[in-house]
């Protein structure tokens, strides 16, 4: 599935969290895991594809664009398609494994 935004594939994205590799390793005894609260963020890293690197190094953005796209969402009048995000989310279940 191609994002329509970035024009990026799902799959061209490795996410690599200090959780999974937490996960991967073994408990050292002694040794307890850190809680949630106490994780820093800093030791999370995201790694991009080339794909994903040379994309973004050719990506444009219009920030007339993006501020006409506020400007209608902020005064109400942003044409939504209901049928297409209804198809979007039932996508998105069939992905989840939802029926």
């Amino acid at each position: 599935m191609t994002d329509g935004i970035s024009k990026v594939t799902r799959g061209a994205i490795e996410l690599n969290t200090a959780a999974d590799k937490a996960r991967a390793r073994k408990p050292e005894a002694g040794i307890e895991p850190q809680s949630a609260t106490n994780h820093a963020s800093a030791n999370d890293e995201v790694i991009f594809s080339k794909a994903v690197e040379t994309a973004f190094s050719r990506s444009e953005f219009d920030a007339d664009r993006v501020a006409q796209i506020k400007s209608a969402i902020a005064e109400g009048s942003y044409p939504l398609d209901e049928r297409r995000i209804a198809e979007s989310f039932a996508a998105i279940e069939r992905m989840l494994g939802g029926k």
